[in-house]
């Protein structure tokens, strides 16, 4: 479980290796990850698009941008939470995710949240300590 909280909403991914998914063999390789947003402000906010920065294990970096998530652009009142499953494919077995979600309070001020930086490791990828 991996959190970070930016102007009084915090973001906690949790991300899991779907081996059903993946083909070691042919080099593809899915992730499932569980975001959860709680808005611990005073102020109502609504979630309007997303960015990632997808990172494989060739050091590759993918950027994806999008309006809302799954489809939804969720409103949070003050002490409300949204979660979500969403997945990520690679080509690599390891590599990693972080971005951040540009909200909007109910005043209309936008205002960007970190998503905090996960690691997508699969059981392929041989640990190494330094």
């Amino acid at each position: 479980m991996y959190q970070e909280e930016t102007h009084g909403v915090r973001v906690t991914a949790s991300p899991r290796f779907m081996d059903g998914e993946s083909s070691h063999a042919q080099g593809r390789y899915f992730w499932a990850y569980t975001i959860e947003i709680v808005n611990l402000s005073d102020r109502t906010v609504q979630l309007m698009t997303r960015h990632w920065f997808i990172t494989d294990g060739r050091g590759e970096v993918h950027e994806v941008r999008g309006e809302g998530v799954i489809g939804q652009q969720p409103v949070l009142r003050p002490g409300e939470s949204f979660s979500y499953t969403s997945g990520c494919p690679l080509m690599t077995p390891d590599g990693s995710m972080r971005g951040f979600y540009a909200m909007m309070a109910e005043d209309g001020t936008v205002f960007d949240v970190a998503v905090p930086l996960f690691p997508l490791d699969s059981p392929y990828v041989r640990k190494v300590l330094h």
